[in-house]
């Protein structure tokens, strides 16, 4: 709702915001669109210009630039606002409604937004304090780890939760060996259930990042630099970097210091106010119900509470359910709500195959608790359901454990007709309402919202939502998409000609300088051209392997798809050869017949794939479904067809 008169108080003093990061950037945000006219001032204890922590770690893998992470914020040009960075308060006096900073100089507030996050917590382990060991939790650590990585011949993260992993795959980049300690039983422990976590570990394996399970470090050797690590097993691990990555704890030292309650965290009321009603407490810092939340998404909806409740609006904050939706070392990763099997007791339902692994979590039909790897269209919606606590039907549950589709693809609801509060980019926590007002506001191309907000810029997943907000029907094609299309076009006319022209005939002189009937008259050639035709259709079922087994995860399935089309349109030039375009009689014509229908259908499927960005995905859906069904029919006769004929061809 729209305030028709800017919000005044009777005081002069500024609203002050303690927190320049995400959280307090968006809090100044917000007050502005509660069009509150009052002087804000920010303090940063930072250096730096506001930025995106969710980024570092990108930046310490060198995938994007400094300027990449900054917020993009301009203050200067809201009015009315001071920003004062590298400035640090140490002492709030509640009694005078002033803060104090690091340099002495005292600020007066009418209103005390604290917004001062977290610090990474540091386990109490023997030589922690050594050179060589780091934190990444902020700019400054990032910052330390890329001047430190280029050195780094075995780096060890200690903590295999989100950040941890991130950092380990960043740590990479110069052929660093890399290993990973996890005290818990798998990695993300707190995002991840058993077969979730192991799926996921073979990815992390696949990229070279060795992995200690029930571990911890017990001893950081060295003097003064770290050089090894000794575990609590009593195994000792050589390195030459050790970063702790073990989790965070909420700044509340200034809460201390003020007499404000605490517990984990600054605690707050449902309105953000903490003990004193002058003094707000949003982001990691503080604790709302006994729940303290360690990622922004909370935090930009505690700001937008406090923001109204500062304009003097009735707003309440009622909690978050907690949701993990990114891509961890390129693996997509989504987890929300309730999935602690020893917590409460309910139905799962489990959906898998060789791209993805999807769970729901159903109590007396209630959606409660979710978790993914890899693609699913639906996970919006199954946050929308999960948040206001709606029931799944019992078709849309055996729809899921046929298909791992909820609503079906093409039911899914366009995000235009999402409510205002939906979520659209976790990362960011960004609304399809607040994203849609920026759409209004001019930016009507995927880029220039990411350029606004923020959105998409993370993982990426949200990309194909903002496509449909701004109206962009382009979608990014599957990788190695021409070189698909142009061979299945070949191995098409290739096949066609199989099928059409007439059998080249038999030379019918003997003084012609070449025979080139000798390829399918003469028992060597015969041979050689068979059993190549033979070794071609077993090293085709290789792209089977990497599909249906998990252990089988060498290489991109995009390539390793490439690899079985060529291989595909090398077997029907083979096959060419081998019989002169003789499509036989009895046994011989079904398989030829099989062959040849199999590579065509291989190559259509193979065509509609590598342009399906172009066509409706509805299309596409139906015919990759039928298409792989009809491909493995014609499959299965030809090891059969083959075996007769070998048999009769060596036997007679």
């Amino acid at each position: 709702m729209n305030i028709a008169e800017n919000i005044v108080f009777n005081s002069h003093r500024p609203i002050v915001v303690i927190g320049s990061g995400p959280v307090g950037m968006r809090v100044i945000e917000d007050l502005r669109k509660q069009q509150i006219s009052h002087p804000i001032v920010v303090y940063g204890g930072e250096p730096w210009a506001p930025y995106n922590r969710v980024r570092l770690s990108s930046l310490l893998a060198g995938d994007i630039n400094h300027n990449d992470i900054l917020l993009g914020t301009n203050l200067s040009s809201y009015g009315n606002i001071e920003t004062r960075y590298n400035c640090k308060i140490v002492n709030i006096d509640r009694e005078n409604k002033q803060v104090i900073d690091e340099h002495g100089q005292v600020q007066d507030y009418e209103k005390l937004i604290i917004a001062s996050g977290s610090n990474p917590f540091i386990p109490n382990i023997t030589g922690i304090e050594k050179t060589g060991v780091y934190q990444f939790r902020d700019l400054n650590d990032a910052e330390h780890l890329i001047a430190r990585r280029t050195r780094s011949r075995h780096t060890v993260i200690l903590g295999g939760g989100l950040l941890g992993l991130e950092a380990a795959r960043a740590m990479q980049r110069f052929s660093t060996e890399v290993s990973v300690i996890e005290h818990n039983s798998h990695l993300m422990f707190r995002q991840l259930d058993k077969t979730a976590a192991e799926l996921f570990q073979q990815h992390v394996d696949s990229l070279g990042i060795k992995v200690y399970l029930n571990e911890s470090v017990k001893t950081v050797i060295g003097e003064p630099t770290v050089n090894k690590i000794l575990l609590n097993s009593g195994k000792e691990l050589s390195c030459d970097t050790l970063i702790v990555s073990t989790g965070i704890r909420p700044n509340i030292e200034l809460a201390k210091q003020a007499g404000l309650a605490y517990g984990r965290g600054i605690k707050v009321n449902d309105t953000m106010q903490t003990s004193d009603a002058d003094i707000y407490a949003i982001g990691e810092c503080c604790e709302h119900r006994d729940v303290v939340y360690g990622i922004v998404a909370p935090g930009y909806e505690q700001a937008n509470i406090a923001a109204q409740n500062i304009a003097e609006k009735k707003s309440q904050y009622k909690g978050t359910v907690l949701a993990t939706s990114l891509k961890v070392i390129g693996k997509p990763v989504f987890s929300m709500g309730d999935i602690d099997d020893s917590v409460r007791t309910y139905t799962r339902y489990v959906y898998q195959d060789e791209n993805c692994y999807r769970r729901l979590n159903v109590y007396r039909g209630q959606l409660i608790g979710v978790v993914a790897i890899g693609e699913w269209s639906e996970l919006i919606q199954l946050k929308e359901q999960l948040n206001k606590g709606k029931f799944l039907f019992p078709w849309q549950l055996r729809r899921f454990a046929r298909t791992g589709e909820i609503w079906g693809e093409d039911n899914l609801q366009q995000v235009t007709n999402w409510p205002a509060e939906a979520i659209v980019c976790s990362c960011n926590g960004l609304s399809r309402g607040f994203l849609s007002e920026k759409v209004a506001e001019g930016c009507n191309t995927v880029a220039a919202l990411a350029e606004t907000t923020g959105a998409s810029t993370v993982c990426g997943s949200c990309k194909p939502l903002l496509q449909q907000m701004v109206g962009q029907k382009d979608i990014e094609p599957v990788r190695a998409h021409r070189p698909l299309l142009y061979g299945s076009v070949i191995f098409t006319l290739m096949c066609l000609i199989a099928w059409l022209l007439p059998a080249i005939p038999y030379n019918q002189s003997v003084q012609v300088s070449w025979r080139w009937d000798m390829l399918w008259t003469e028992s060597l050639f015969k041979q050689i051209s068979g059993f190549t035709l033979l070794g071609i259709s077993v090293l085709v079922l290789l792209l089977s392997l990497r599909k249906r087994f998990s252990w089988f995860t060498k290489g991109d399935f995009a390539l390793w798809r490439l690899f079985h089309a060529l291989l595909g349109g090398t077997a029907i030039f083979i096959l060419l050869l081998h019989t002169g375009f003789r499509l036989g009689e009895n046994l011989n014509f079904f398989l030829m017949m099989s062959f040849v229908s199999l590579i065509l259908l291989g190559a259509v499927l193979a065509s509609v794939i590598s342009m399906e960005h172009k066509l409706e995905a509805s299309l596409v859906r139906q015919v990759r479904e039928w298409g792989a069904l009809l491909h493995i029919f014609l499959f299965w006769p030809i090891p059969v067809l083959l075996g007769f004929h070998i048999f009769k061809t060596y036997y007679y």
